[in-house]
């Protein structure tokens, strides 16, 4: 059996664990597992800038004009007290700090050439500060991979380092090309291989996938290799709902579901996997297994293209409260044929799209991700139709594979009414696989842990009736 198994920044931190509980945690099984590693926790936060807050890195430094080989110097010396704290594990330290002191100062010089040429005008700005993010990127992912090798070999083991960078190569090859290449003349069921979760390519990962690239060149390594399993290793586990809101004993691991709960998952930005890179897998019929790192006796989740639960149950509460209703009302729209179409053409120009649409004879209700809307997009509308509301608002999903009874919409709504929780718009497909409720913002959290509570806990086997 091949697997190819990625591993996350937070558990790639911990990498001690990450050898006790997963790399040789079965001396019997070392081989015939490809790992797809992230950089260390915050490293590529420092690289470009940070995910959830924004504090700009070197990329944001250097876009900006700012001291860019300042922060670089510090990240550098980040990186090898990494490699410090490592050294108990076997890293020998020289080598590890050799490495990366040669592709830091090979990057300053990349980066001190782009600004000569920013500043002579000859090149589009855009192109160049593209390239670079894409080089600053790949730096942690080519550190965390060449570590893990070396103490890999420090122990016995003849790991190999798949270096899918391209930092020191000028081969003009897409994505799927370099990962073609690099699998060639190997043989994964009987060697034990570390890849860089970066991949170079002409159309440039970042450019394509952004943050999620990491995600992306694992699922086409296991495309390429034709993997029985991909697994993605987490601090965490999937569970009924975000144990930072309603608290870690109070969840429910997922277990078994489908990849369209997955998606209905990325959706609303609580990503199981990035939907991007799921695709390729569920097309190629490779199953995926979410584990937590620091719970290798769990089996974790499973997620396959087929699955559907035996029993109607409710796997997971999910949401976001970082989205806004855009409402477009006008009397002209009552049995007007196409009237909408205008309506997402405008969507369409400004690059919005929406999570959820409800509508009724003269009212179309999207909810659109927050950061997504423009006073441009705006003005466009209020210019075209007779009255445009945008308003904050939260959204919160109760979601799952057999959730298709009568019932479950009636009781969900029940307890967000239990609750003083107001539903503002509320859309379901056919399907009937996501039931979506759109709330204020200010009662996100009470909605989660109380849907948590009414249909996931109350509802788990052992634990009282199910929904």
């Amino acid at each position: 059996m091949i697997t190819v198994e990625k591993i996350g920044g937070t558990s790639m931190s911990r990498f001690d664990e990450v050898l006790r509980n997963i790399m040789l945690r079965d001396p019997g099984l070392v081989l015939g597992r490809v790992y797809v590693v992230s950089a260390y926790a915050g490293v590529t936060n420092q690289l470009l800038e940070h995910k959830k807050t924004g504090e700009p890195g070197v990329y944001a430094r250097f876009v900006g004009g700012g001291d860019y080989a300042g922060a670089l110097a510090a990240l550098t010396g980040r990186l090898k007290e990494i490699n410090a704290s490592l050294a108990p594990l076997g890293l020998p330290l020289g080598v590890a700090d050799g490495f990366i002191e040669t592709r830091m100062s090979l990057l300053r010089e990349y980066l001190d050439s782009m600004r000569h040429v920013l500043a002579s005008g000859y090149l589009k700005r855009e192109s160049l500060l593209l390239a670079a993010r894409e080089m600053l990127a790949a730096i942690g992912e080519a550190h965390s991979a060449f570590n893990s090798v070396e103490i890999l070999r420090a122990r016995g083991h003849g790991a190999r380092l798949l270096d899918l960078t391209g930092f020191d190569d000028d081969e003009p090859l897409t994505i799927d090309e370099r990962i073609h290449e690099s699998f060639q003349g190997l043989d994964p069921a009987r060697e034990l291989l570390v890849v860089t979760g970066y991949t170079k390519g002409v159309e440039g990962i970042m450019r394509e996938f952004d943050r999620g690239y990491s995600e992306v060149t694992f699922s086409k390594v296991a495309v390429e290799i034709r993997a029985d399993e991909a697994v993605i290793h987490k601090e965490f586990h999937l569970s009924s709902a975000d144990p930072e809101i309603v608290g870690a004993g109070n969840t429910v691991v997922v277990g078994r579901t489908n990849y369209d709960v997955a998606d209905q998952l990325a959706d609303v930005g609580m990503e199981a996997i990035h939907p991007k890179a799921a695709k390729p897998m569920e097309l190629a019929g490779i199953s995926i297994r979410l584990k937590n790192t620091f719970e290798p006796e769990h089996p974790g989740t499973l997620i396959t293209k087929d699955f559907v639960g035996k029993e109607a149950r409710i796997e997971v509460i999910a949401g976001t409260p970082k989205v806004s209703v855009v409402e477009i009302h006008d009397p002209s729209m009552v049995g007007t044929v196409g009237f909408d179409l205008g309506l997402m053409e405008t969507f369409k120009r400004h690059g919005i799209s929406y999570i959820l649409k409800a509508t009724n004879a003269n009212s179309i209700a999207h909810v659109v991700w927050e950061r997504s809307i423009s006073s441009g997009f705006v003005e466009e509308l209020e210019n075209r139709y007779e009255v445009v509301t945008v308003q904050p608002a939260a959204v919160v999903c109760v979601i799952g594979s057999n959730i298709a009874i009568p019932g479950v919409l009636a009781r969900a709504t029940q307890v967000l009414a239990e609750n003083q929780i107001n539903v503002n718009c509320v859309s379901q497909s056919l399907r009937q696989i996501n039931m979506q409720f759109v709330i204020d913002r200010a009662d996100y959290r009470k909605a989660i842990v109380a849907l948590n509570r009414a249909l996931c806990l109350e509802g788990a086997p052992g634990r009282g009736a199910r929904a």
